[in-house]
């Protein structure tokens, strides 16, 4: 007897092997203003590479202009700088992104972002330079870097600020440049740099209009930026303390609010890199019975649903690259088939094969209005846990606008191992 779901699910699906497939897709997406693409791991390279076909289709026919990703700002904006063909950047994407030094590393210093970004380079390469598509980290973990990168830049263009600038980054220098430090100090000590942030970024703000036409509105934009990232890491590690939903918040709200700043400034059409955790309205998931909201919630409910398409991503079985622990080196581990009952043994079972999910407007089938468990692999991973954990309960029609499959997946190749000396945020959640 034919099982009426599983026809269900057939009779939606598209077959997905080549980027012509992606037309029923981009149909789809129209005129929206910000496209969302998820990921649901760090370290799959077919979540990648077809994200990355995606945003080329996106960025030609479309005319989007930004890629906003779940980086950070400063190592992100040097990518930037070389995919715009900035005066002294590097010459080769592969080098902006090798460098890359806060773990985990291979979510962007990886051969599939190398090969995005050196044809974002060749594209740009053709255009006029206010035509060129930037490529911006929009987290929130760049606390001291960000700081850093501030007090050079006032030193070097607004000499007159940078004592302020210095007084803000000696709040934070006794914790040494450790987030569970400070975390610690401003729960059990009357010590918070809040204060000195916000009024720096404040008055960077307010000197904008003469200091843009003196060192250019870009550059003033990334010092603002890194500015507005000191603000929203302090937040991000006081919070910390107080709950993981709580410092989840205030990570998405700051991505949120980045992605505005972008749009305003490098405008008029994102598209947004990040893991599904992040895309995914969390308005569909048990992510709002613990009082957390997101990236893909925020821009749907500031944008409206008609300039947003979300798009998602899942996969039946395969590799990653992941850290057993939070700051471990990276492995390539075995994804195990999913486990029974989740959407992705449905689509298995239904498919069998990659496809493509664009979700009817009206009137959907039933099997897209059920809470199904959605496996969501992050930084960290044991595949020993898929019996009870690695799954997100999700309603798959309303948590996307749109979703890719694919029954089969490997791991990314990244460009360096974690190196002994890098940086390792402290993180409450590791989407």
């Amino acid at each position: 007897m034919t099982d009426p779901v599983l026809e269900q699910i057939r009779g939606l699906a598209r077959p997905l092997r080549t980027p012509a497939d992606l037309d029923p897709l981009l149909e789809r997406i129209g005129d929206a203003r910000v496209v969302a693409i998820g990921e649901a791991s760090h370290g799959t390279h077919e979540y990648y590479a077809w994200r990355a076909e995606l945003t080329r289709r996106l960025v030609e026919e479309l005319g989007f202009g930004l890629v906003a990703v779940e980086g950070d700002w400063p190592d992100c904006y040097r990518v930037d700088r070389n995919v715009r063909l900035r005066p002294d950047a590097d010459e080769d994407p592969r080098d902006a992104l090798d460098a890359f030094a806060r773990w985990p590393t291979w979510m962007w210093a990886n051969d599939d972002v190398v090969d995005f970004c050196r044809w974002l380079r060749a594209r740009n390469a053709g255009l006029p330079e206010e035509s060129r598509v930037g490529f911006y980290g929009i987290d929130v973990y760049s606390l001291w870097n960000s700081m850093h990168e501030l007090v050079d830049w006032l030193a070097e263009n607004e000499p007159g600020h940078v004592e302020q600038a210095k007084r803000a980054l000696a709040c934070f220098e006794p914790f040494g440049e450790d987030g569970a430090e400070y975390a610690f100090a401003s729960r059990f000590a009357p010590t918070s740099c809040e204060q000195a942030a916000v009024d720096l970024l404040r008055s960077l703000c307010e000197r904008r209009g003469d200091a843009e036409a003196a060192t250019g509105a870009d550059a003033r934009f990334a010092a603002e930026q890194n500015a507005a990232v000191v603000v929203g890491a302090e937040r991000y590690y006081r919070a910390m303390v107080r709950g993981s939903a709580e410092s989840w918040n205030v990570r998405d709200v700051h991505m949120a609010d980045t992605l505005d700043r972008l749009l305003d400034h490098a405008g008029p059409k994102a598209v947004v890199w990040e893991h599904n955790t992040h895309i995914g309205d969390a308005r569909a998931t048990d992510m709002a019975d613990a009082g957390m909201a997101n990236v893909g919630q925020l821009l749907r409910e500031r944008h409206g649903v008609d300039d947003v398409v979300l798009v998602g991503f899942g996969g039946y079985r395969g590799g990653v690259v992941a850290g057993r622990e939070w700051g471990t080196q990276m492995e390539r581990m075995a994804v195990p088939p999913a486990r029974a009952g989740s959407l992705e043994a449905l689509l298995h079972d239904a498919l069998g094969d990659d496809a493509l999910f664009v979700h009817p407007r009206g009137d959907r089938p039933g099997w897209l209005h059920r809470r199904l468990d959605h496996r969501a692999i992050g930084v960290v991973y044991r595949p020993e846990r898929e019996r009870w954990g690695n799954y997100v309960p999700t309603v798959l029609g309303e948590r996307y606008d749109a979703f890719l499959y694919l029954d089969d997946t490997t791991p990314l190749q990244p460009l360096h191992l974690e190196r002994a000396d890098e940086h390792v945020p402290v993180g409450a959640l590791d989407a």
